[in-house]
């Protein structure tokens, strides 16, 4: 893998606070940089499949939306299956992402988790009584607990940052 070259450094540099929301974001993103929407697209493909970066994504704010519950919900799965089951989970209307984490025993039995968002803390609950119920019909005796963590502050998210040398 290339390692992060000034072409793509300048790149990220110009996008790291985000695309204008207009119908050619690429093609801004090019003007700033004084470089053709043709460029522009072929360095961030080539930076995707190299690995450099994972993704390009739009990362609505669900406050905004009225989705102000916001319930990360955590699994102990049986870790023979946990790779079946994250993959079943992360395709479940309303979960915005789910990863595996280690377990910490004896306090912390879960490896899977999941955020949902929801209008309420009853709709998130019932989101993820209808999720482990899913889990426990098409993995059996795989779930073994559950629980659900609420927020209760909001946190800036940001992705990549690079500093300007």
């Amino acid at each position: 893998m290339d390692h992060l070259n000034p072409a793509y450094t300048a790149l990220i540099h110009a996008s790291q606070q985000g695309l204008a929301i207009e119908a050619q974001p690429y093609l801004k993103l090019a003007e700033e940089l004084g470089v053709s929407e043709a460029y522009v697209l072929k360095q961030f493909q080539t930076m995707l499949d190299q690995g450099c970066i994972r993704r390009i994504a739009a990362v609505p704010n669900h406050y905004a939306l009225g989705y102000v519950a916001n319930g990360m919900c955590v699994w102990n799965i049986a870790d023979s299956m946990l790779d079946a089951v994250g993959e079943w989970l992360g395709t479940q209307a309303g979960v915005s992402h789910c990863y595996r984490r280690p377990r910490r025993l004896p306090e912390w039995p879960y490896n899977l988790f999941a955020m949902l968002h929801g209008k309420d803390h009853d709709t998130v609950r019932a989101q993820a009584r209808a999720i482990s119920t899913g889990i426990t019909q098409q993995f059996p005796d795989v779930l073994h607990d559950h629980d659900i963590l609420f927020s209760t502050a909001i946190l800036k998210k940001t992705g990549l940052r690079l500093r300007r040398p």
